[in-house]
C-alpha cells in the first residue's frame, strides 16, 4: 500500500499494541515509515518492544500523562478485554477497562490533543441475536443493536461515547465494527486458535487424540487479521468521523466447517467431544456482515482466503508446540 509522504510525519499511538491485532498493526505502520508508539497491559512490554509503555487505562492520571507527553496525531484504540466468555466472569473489570478506560482516553484527547484522529474498535457482538432471511441476513451499520453479553454492552457504550465526543467536543473519531477475525499469533482462548492448538498438541504427542469443543453449529463471518489491519489503516485515512464501518468478509461459515478443514490438514484420527464449560451462557447463532460501506468509502476488501488463514494458524501452533517439546 502506498502512503503519501505528507502522512508519514504522523505520530501514532496504538493502545493494546502487544495484543493480537495490535502487534500486526504496529509492525505494519512501522514498515510504512510512521513513528509508532504503543501501550501494553496487563503484561509489561518486553525489552525488544521499543516505544511501548505499560499503561492501565483505568488509571486516569497515567493516561493523561502519556497523552500530554506524546501528543499523538492518530490513535488506534485496540485495548480492551475482548473475550465474551470472560466478560461474564470479570464483569466489573470489563466495564472499568472497556468503558471507563476509553472515557479516560477521550478526556485526555480533549484536554491535551484535541486535533487527534482516533479509530475506535467496536464489535459485531453489538448486533446480537435476530431472525434474518435473504438479503436482510447481512448485518448493516444502521441495523438496531441487541446486546446479549457484557462485552457487547461495553462496546456499544464505546460507540455512544465516540459519537458524544464527536458531536459535543469536535473530536475526530471513526468507529470500526469488527466481525470475528483470526490468524497466526491469536491466543488460544478464541475458537479457531484453540482448535489449531489442540491439533498441534496431539500431533506433537502432548495430548490425547481428542478435540474438545463448544457449540460447533454456530455461523460466523471471519476475516484474516492481516486484512483487518489494512482495514483499520484505511479507515484512519479515509473514514468519516462519527461513522460506523463493518469490518467483515461478508461470508458466513459454520464452525463445524472450520473444524473439519483443520482436521483435513492432519492425518490424525481424533474424537470430538462437546465440553460443557465451552458452551456460552448466551450465544448468537449466526453473524454475517454487509461490508459495502467500507468497500465504497475506503477501497478496502479482504484479500486472504479463510483456508490460507487457517493453515497459517495451524502451522503457527505446530511451531510453538514443537518448540515446547525441545524445551
Amino acid at each position: 500500500m502506498t502512503v503519501e509522504e505528507n502522512q508519514k510525519d504522523k505520530k501514532i499511538l496504538i493502545t493494546g499494541a502487544t495484543g493480537f491485532v495490535g502487534q500486526y498493526l504496529f509492525k505494519f505502520l512501522e514498515k510504512e515509515g510512521f513513528s509508532v508508539f504503543g501501550t501494553s497491559f496487563p503484561e509489561n512490554p518486553q525489552p525488544w518492544q521499543k516505544n511501548i509503555v505499560y499503561l492501565d487505562l483505568r488509571l486516569e492520571k497515567e493516561v493523561y500523562e502519556l497523552l500530554r507527553r506524546l501528543e499523538p496525531d492518530w490513535i488506534f484504540h485496540l485495548a480492551a478485554i475482548s473475550n465474551v466468555g470472560q466478560s461474564w466472569e470479570r464483569r466489573r473489570e470489563v466495564m472499568e477497562t472497556n468503558v471507563m478506560g476509553y472515557f479516560n482516553l477521550l478526556e485526555a484527547c480533549r484536554r491535551f490533543c484535541p486535533g487527534v484522529r482516533l479509530l475506535y474498535v467496536s464489535s459485531s457482538d453489538v448486533y446480537g441475536q435476530r431472525e434474518r432471511r435473504g438479503e436482510a441476513e447481512f448485518l448493516s451499520e444502521d441495523d438496531p443493536l441487541n446486546l446479549s453479553n457484557p462485552y457487547a454492552f461495553t462496546k456499544a457504550c464505546g460507540e455512544w461515547l465516540s459519537r458524544l465526543y464527536v458531536n459535543l467536543e469536535n473530536l475526530q473519531i471513526v468507529i470500526a465494527r469488527s466481525f470475528p477475525h483470526t490468524g497466526p499469533g491469536q491466543r488460544s482462548d478464541f475458537v479457531c486458535s484453540d482448535w489449531a492448538r489442540q491439533i498441534a498438541r496431539i500431533e506433537a504427542g502432548l495430548a490425547e487424540p481428542e478435540i474438545k469443543v463448544g457449540n460447533i453449529n454456530l455461523e460466523r463471518d471471519y476475516t484474516d487479521v492481516r486484512d483487518v489491519v489494512q482495514a483499520y489503516f484505511l479507515l484512519m485515512l479515509r473514514g468519516r468521523s462519527g461513522e460506523i464501518y463493518n469490518v467483515c468478509s461478508g461470508r458466513a461459515i459454520k464452525l463445524k466447517e472450520i473444524l473439519d478443514f483443520l482436521l483435513q490438514q492432519t492425518s490424525l484420527d481424533v474424537k470430538i467431544t462437546v465440553e460443557e464449560k465451552r458452551l456460552r451462557r448466551l450465544d448468537i447463532d449466526r453473524i454475517v456482515g454487509n461490508n459495502k460501506k467500507i468497500k465504497l468509502e475506503t477501497g478496502w476488501s479482504p484479500q486472504i482466503p479463510l483456508e490460507r488463514t487457517l493453515i497459517d494458524l495451524l502451522n503457527y501452533w505446530r511451531e510453538r508446540e514443537r518448540a515446547n517439546l525441545k524445551d
